[in-house]
């Protein structure tokens, strides 16, 4: 493993994300200048449920934005969101009782590669910007296969680097420069630099779509959006 990677599984610990808990929604915001709310939109209506289908995980939930995003498209489901950082998943809950869906949507405490979850426990699985931050990758991606019904889909959104093209050169620097510094300003914490660094060690999107492939999923395929600024990838558990 490179040094780059080691550093960007480093900070992109629960213990970190616990220190930028409280400003994690603005950060996004401002960060993607509100295009990623567009972007869980399309990740959650990738999840294609059944009428009958009941519920969905959410790994690596932080403040629970994309489990909102499910409940949305697919009020019949409920949705358990996880993570390993108690202060975004409390940030989360708060929200679930705001909006009246404390009923409908938990969140708890765990780690991707030891989801705690009987095997086809879920009709769906969805995780957003958190599959660079889980250190063996593999053994997540195929613990979300696990708790996956068959038919069901793993719906991954990332962030990935943009290749090609003047926009994807802007976008490059947005990536590289404005992003770790933005980030830095309004989080107070200079560790918010790890974002730069885990996508540049993230693997390229025919990579990770063989990834899933090995994890056993099937159909896998991945969509890029905003001039490759992030990718959507899904596969169906078979």
């Amino acid at each position: 493993m490179s040094a780059q990677a080691e550093r960007a599984q480093r900070l992109g610990s629960g213990a970190m994300f616990d220190g930028i808990a409280g400003r994690y929604d603005l950060l996004n915001r401002v960060i993607s200048f509100g295009i990623d709310r567009g972007w869980r939109k399309k990740a959650a209506q990738a999840l294609a449920l059944t009428e009958g289908a009941g519920s969905v995980l959410d790994v690596a939930s932080g403040t629970g934005d994309l489990a909102f995003a499910v409940r949305e498209a697919w009020p019949h489901a409920g949705v358990v969101g996880v993570d390993p950082s108690t202060k975004m998943l409390e940030i989360a809950a708060q929200k679930a009782e705001a909006r009246g869906l404390s009923q409908v949507l938990r969140f708890e405490v765990a780690e991707a590669e030891a989801l705690p979850f009987d095997d086809g426990t879920f009709d769906g699985v969805t995780i957003a910007f958190g599959i660079r931050n889980v250190v063996d990758r593999p053994r997540g991606l195929a613990e979300m296969r696990r708790v996956t019904r068959r038919g069901g889909r793993v719906v991954v959104l990332e962030l990935s680097e943009p290749q090609g093209g003047v926009m994807s050169s802007l976008a490059r620097v947005h990536v590289h420069h404005v992003v770790p510094f933005v980030g830095g300003l309004l989080s107070g914490r200079k560790e918010y630099g790890y974002l730069q660094a885990s996508i540049a060690a993230f693997p390229p999107p025919d990579a990770f779509a063989k990834m899933m492939e090995q994890a056993g999923l099937a159909d896998v395929r991945a969509e890029p959006l905003t001039m490759g600024v992030a990718h959507l990838y899904v596969g169906v558990v078979p």
